[in-house]
């Protein structure tokens, strides 16, 4: 696996090339690192119904009007944050979400997050514990995962990295109790070369659970990754201030 960082200039692009190009890819954050095989993109203000930027900037998408290369992380349906890789220049307002990957570094924090805190040796059914292929599969999961939340919301992705030093990406488990990216600074993330995906695996289709331009094929995934999230369609639901993906910004 590749480990040098992604420079700005990848995510300088529209959401919907950044997005196929993204699979393969490794998003550190602290010790964790998920392996991305499932992603969507959304367009600007004006263009994409779905997204949160349609009807323009306000103080929630803020962040998916900044730089690229930047996290834009949203709360939905009262109960989950969501993670986005913010595309072209400042002041656009595109981003690609993250749905689905696999946890290459730091497993053990990363169930120990998705089981709430409880190891699963604490547990009163330990055969329930989450499988490795769910930990990061779906948006909020890989979330959850990578300790992403609403502090994290405009954590800038990109990082230079000392110049000409090696880094290595270390498995939390199994050799270090740091973990995760060497040299990379406590609190910060990077986008790494990873693997990219084969071509000849990318498989594209209809975004999942929206209601508004939910033909546009701009979800991208692995075929044949058991960590990709089942696709579903949009279902109506009562909700409050919540949105779905990264589409369908309320009013506010």
């Amino acid at each position: 696996m590749d480990v040098t960082a992604l420079p700005r200039g990848f995510f300088d692009r529209p959401s919907h090339e950044v997005a196929p190009e993204l699979l393969g890819r490794v998003l550190v954050h602290g010790p964790v690192a998920v392996r991305l095989t499932e992603v969507e993109a959304y367009g600007g203000p004006g263009e994409d119904p779905a997204a949160h930027t349609y009807r323009g900037k306000t103080p929630r998408n803020a962040v998916m009007f900044g730089p690229p290369g930047h996290l834009y992380v949203y709360f939905t349906y009262g109960m989950h944050f969501c993670a986005n890789l913010v595309c072209l220049p400042e002041g656009s307002g595109s981003a690609v979400l993250l749905r689905a990957g696999e946890v290459v570094a730091g497993l053990d924090l990363a169930r120990d997050r998705r089981s709430g805190g409880r190891s699963v040796s604490a547990r009163s059914v330990p055969d329930r514990a989450v499988p490795d292929r769910d930990l990061a599969r779906g948006p909020a999961r890989l979330a959850v995962a990578l300790g992403l939340a609403r502090a994290h919301n405009g954590l800038d992705a990109v990082w230079e990295g000392a110049p000409g030093a090696p880094h290595t990406l270390i498995d939390r488990s199994a050799h270090d109790p740091r973990g995760g990216l060497s040299g990379l600074p406590e609190g910060s993330a990077a986008v790494l070369e990873g693997t990219p995906a084969d071509p000849a695996l990318i498989r594209s289709g209809p975004r999942t659970g929206i209601s508004t331009a939910k033909e546009t094929p701009w979800r991208f995934w692995i075929d044949g990754d058991p960590t990709v999230s089942p696709y579903r369609a949009h279902v109506p639901r009562r909700r409050s201030a919540a949105a779905t993906s990264v589409g369908e910004a309320p009013s506010s």
